[in-house]
């Protein structure tokens, strides 16, 4: 039986980790909790703090400081790009990136005819003359375009015969806004990132070396962590050449009124300007793509083993060390996985975690649906043998394994035996013998549990009883002596009566031998069979005087233990004098009660 019910357990425990791990892999493979996993990246982006100044990129930016100081209306006239184009290929900028949109004609003027398109003319020029000068200073020059056509068509094609390239400008948002990865290309057309970090590194990147359909942006930090110039400031020639001398410079709008400003993994609660991403996902390429998400089967490991480890805990332990050993692994595989993101490793979060929760609370429902029913079959057994509210009381002393363990008690031990009954079943159908049997421990079970006490075996037609445990009672002595009175005035002479009337005979006699004293109470047993029990001295003696009662002139013999222990003194203990007992030193004295004195054999004349 308790093998059986090891291997139910095994296989709820199991099963619930199975099935937790199962369906937290199919919610990963569909990113049923993409937006949550996402958030987690930009928490150990928080924790992981700033990563050093970004060595290779740069952003020129159109501020609100060239908003002031040039007091002109967006988008500048391209002759003014041009400008800005011109000073950094004269400070010898590897890179300049053009994060403007330049597919529409320059219209300096509103209705203007013929003269704007002349103007618009002039200025394209100027934008022209700047690329093409700045590719022979060795300055590639990157343009950006977010209006891209079928297989990566786009207007500004004409300026790749003056040496630049055009990156597409777009990104692919997450499910949230937030902007965090960048593919390789858009509408078959290399983003602008790439295109940016192939310049400056000299060569193609083949689409095998990109990890993935999208690249994780590596934030050096905040906005404001790339290195800043303002548009107006190199527009001027007022700054450092070596700031920009052999690197990337993404000029664009970084000025909130111009709305380039978008979420990002590290922007917090504010935003980051579109050129600052830019730059960041340069950098990242340029670095050899240091982020990378682990491969699928390293996460799918993580789920199984954190879906399934709360089950064979639940096995081998209680609740709360289930609960506790599940808290601590939590801990751990966070810790793991900030070491492994700030070693440039981003494990799964969410569904290896959301498995060890959801697989721990299965397994605390496993353990509390069969401990209730443990609890419950515990009751339907021992309330066979002790009284409802000492079955409550056991059952709330008992560990969570609804195991009693053994104690050390104090109380009083009742046996008792049919006399007559070998001879009885000698002469009668053995179904008739069990149908009498059955009827005589009924009585006698009654009188025991009516009184609270607790029994403990049936010994062929007799038992032995307890009182005082498991639950300590003041009164053990006085209950036994009850339960006594019971058997030997009433239920006895019921069942004699039952007996003449069924035809067996004129009755039984009985013998009841009580003792008081210390004994052992508790399981004893194998894994295969336990069971509740008492054993020491104390109940040794009180066989024995139940032995005795077969010569003596009473059917009761009672220890002075017992007369001692009494709570409430009694009338009508009489006293039967001092009898050797075997196994015992000395003599032992013994009384009865009057009513269990024999009756006298009157000799016939």
């Amino acid at each position: 039986m308790i093998k059986r019910h090891r291997q139910l357990h095994t296989a709820l425990f199991l099963g619930i980790g199975l099935a937790v791990s199962c369906l937290a892999l199919i919610a990963y493979e569909f990113h049923f909790s993409q937006r949550l996993e996402l958030t987690t990246v930009d928490m150990r982006f928080s924790i992981r703090g700033d990563l050093p100044t970004p060595k290779g990129v740069v952003v020129v930016g159109v501020d609100d400081v060239t908003f002031g100081h040039l007091n002109l209306q967006w988008p500048f006239p391209r002759s003014v790009e041009a400008r800005v184009i011109d000073q950094l290929a004269a400070a010898r900028a590897k890179v300049i990136a053009e994060d403007i949109q330049y597919t529409e004609p320059t219209t300096p003027m509103p209705r203007c005819g013929a003269l704007c398109v002349h103007l618009a003319d002039e200025e394209d020029q100027a934008l022209f003359a700047s690329i093409d000068e700045a590719d022979h200073r060795n300055s590639k020059v990157v343009l950006s375009d977010t209006e891209v056509g079928k297989n990566g068509s786009t207007k500004l094609s004409g300026a790749e015969s003056l040496g630049a390239r055009v990156g597409n400008g777009n990104y692919e948002l997450e499910a949230d806004g937030v902007f965090r990865r960048f593919p390789y290309a858009i509408q078959k057309l290399e983003t602008f990132p790439v295109v940016s970090a192939e310049r400056a590194l000299g060569r193609r990147l083949d689409p095998s070396d990109f990890p993935g359909k999208r690249a994780w942006i590596d934030f050096a930090g905040p906005p404001g962590a790339v290195p800043f110039l303002s548009f107006s400031t190199v527009l001027d020639g007022k700054f450092d050449p070596a700031i920009v001398r052999g690197k990337v410079v993404v000029v664009g709008a970084t000025a909130p009124t111009l709305q380039d400003v978008h979420p990002t993994s590290t922007s917090g609660g504010g935003v980051m300007s579109g050129p600052e991403i830019q730059a960041n996902a340069i950098e990242t390429v340029l670095r050899g793509f240091p982020l990378r998400s682990v491969p699928s089967w390293v996460n799918w490991i993580a789920i199984f083993a954190l879906g399934m480890i709360p089950a064979f805990l639940a096995l081998r332990f209680s609740a709360i060390w289930t609960i506790l050993g599940a808290v601590l692994l939590g801990c751990i595989y966070a810790v793991i996985a900030q070491l492994a993101f700030n070693h440039g490793k981003i494990l799964a979060f969410v569904y290896p975690l959301g498995a060890l929760v959801v697989s721990t609370v299965g397994a605390l429902a496993v353990h509390y649906l069969l401990a209730a029913f443990e609890r419950q079959r515990t009751r339907d057994t021992f309330a066979r043998f002790v009284p409802e509210e000492v079955v409550n009381q056991v059952l709330l002393q008992t560990d969570e394994g609804l195991r009693l363990g053994g104690a050390r008690v104090f109380g009083t031990c009742m046996f008792t035996d049919l006399r007559g009954s070998t001879q009885f079943a000698e002469s009668l159908p053995p179904e008739t013998v069990v149908e009498v049997i059955n009827r005589y421990l009924g009585e006698l079970t009654e009188a025991i549990l009516g009184n609270g006490g607790t029994l403990i075996s049936y010994l062929g037609d007799g038992f032995m009883a307890v009182f005082g445990a498991p639950i300590e009672q003041e009164d053990h002595a006085d209950r036994a002596v009850a339960a006594a009175r019971e058997i030997l005035g009433a239920r006895l002479p019921r069942f004699n009566e039952w007996l003449r009337e069924q035809g067996h005979g004129d009755g039984f006699r009985i013998g009841v031998g009580l003792n008081t004293g210390p004994f052992m109470a508790g399981n004893v047993g194998s894994e295969k069979r336990l069971e509740y029990t008492a054993m020491g001295d104390t109940i040794n003696t009180a066989s024995r005087l139940e032995g005795l009662t077969k010569d003596s002139d009473f059917y009761l013999l009672m220890a002075d233990s017992s007369r001692a222990a009494l709570v409430r003194p009694l009338d009508d203990v009489v006293p039967v004098g001092e009898i050797e007992v075997r196994g015992r030193e000395g003599k032992l004295t013994v009384w009865s009660l009057e009513e269990a004195r024999k009756p006298v054999a009157v000799p016939v004349a």
